[in-house]
């Protein structure tokens, strides 16, 4: 971002600013910090889901919206029929003018000439600002209002105003287009999941479209002790900076930067986050272990549910999270592991 172009990037926690009521859902937010959006005087907005997974140009959805002379311009994926129901569907005319909008419908509306698709927001939308100015005052004042741009703020336009469905454009650079929902537990693990794929959906090795992030400074991962029965591996597996895998077997799983994985443990199917140490013997599978997380020696997750449940979150699609506060299951330690040990400190 450049400063002499006025160019910045400004978080705002979430804040009680109309009201003693949080955020009531998403236009809400939007409303609740419209103070910090009008003193920058913008022409037009546009609105993000924080929790989408996707790679898409904004100038080209702006560039359409200006063309159209549009006062709102929603993104849009084609999806199969019978996963409308999943989403607000949204019918079109020939110009991509908005015409209906569903939102989770029991029988979405399918794409003129082709009945196998429907047409999905994606929760990406460029308004005119004071068109938005107004939709969002308009809604504040109605008590039956749930505030969401999907059920209360979109659909009323599509009548009034002039809405455009702008196609969504990939530059994921793959077969199909990947754009992701990734607000539940389960759609973030496997969205997480993919990566470790030998050719995953999402393209995170692309020179032209680079990943911006923060990026700790910390040395190179390392793998140690290279015996037979005490190596330091990771098969189809990413390992960020910082880590140190010793004498444990990583197997599709994602750590994070500066975690530490001592000897004799298997991380099958996992995410762990900034800091985990996971003691020896450990047993984790298809698990989220949150940041700065002492997994005891001899610990199994993933194994047993019914110990899981008594001790953590498990999704609907049975992956486990384990927070500071949790206390994981410790199982019985075999003999041969312990004799391996022994044999592994006498050997140095």
């Amino acid at each position: 971002m450049s400063e002499e172009l006025g160019e910045f990037i400004e978080i705002l926690p979430p804040q009680k600013r109309v009201g003693e009521q949080w955020y009531q859902g998403t236009a809400d937010a939007v409303f609740q910090n419209l103070y910090s959006i009008v003193r920058e005087q913008p022409r037009y907005v546009v609105v993000l889901a924080g929790d989408h997974v996707y790679k898409m140009d904004y100038r080209k959805m702006l560039h359409f919206h200006v063309e159209k002379q549009a006062a709102v311009t929603l993104a849009a994926i084609e999806v199969p029929i019978q996963d409308g129901v999943r989403f607000g569907i949204v019918a079109v005319d020939e110009r991509n003018r908005a015409i209906g909008f569903q939102e989770k419908p029991k029988a979405p509306t399918s794409i003129v000439g082709q009945p196998h698709l429907a047409l999905a927001s994606m929760g990406i939308y460029v308004f005119d600002m004071d068109v938005l100015l107004a939709a969002l005052e308009r809604d504040d004042a109605d008590p039956d209002s749930l505030h969401d741009f999907g059920k209360n703020i979109i659909p009323p336009l599509i009548d009034t105003g002039r809405v455009f469905s702008y196609p969504f454009y990939d530059e994921n650079k793959k077969t199909a287009k990947y754009w992701r929902d990734i607000g539940t537990l389960d759609a973030y693990f496997d969205a997480s999941m993919d990566l470790c794929r030998v050719n995953p959906d999402f393209n995170l090795y692309d020179p032209e479209w680079p990943l911006r992030t923060a990026m700790p400074q910390a040395p190179p991962a390392k793998f140690v002790f290279a015996q037979e029965w005490r190596r330091g591996e990771a098969l189809d597996s990413m390992i960020s900076q910082g880590c140190i895998v010793s004498g444990s077997t990583i197997i599709g799983s994602i750590l994070c930067p500066n975690v530490r994985v001592h000897s004799f443990c298997q991380i099958d199917q996992s995410i762990l986050m900034p800091g985990v140490r996971v003691g020896r013997h450990a047993r984790i599978r298809r698990a989220i272990i949150d940041r700065d997380v002492h997994i005891p020696r001899g610990a199994r997750i993933g194994y047993d549910e019914s110990e899981d449940r008594k001790r953590h979150t498990v999704s609907d699609g049975g992956v486990v999270v384990v927070t500071m506060n949790d206390e994981p299951y410790v199982g019985p330690i075999a003999d041969e592991p312990l004799r391996r040990e022994a044999e592994a400190d006498r050997r140095g």
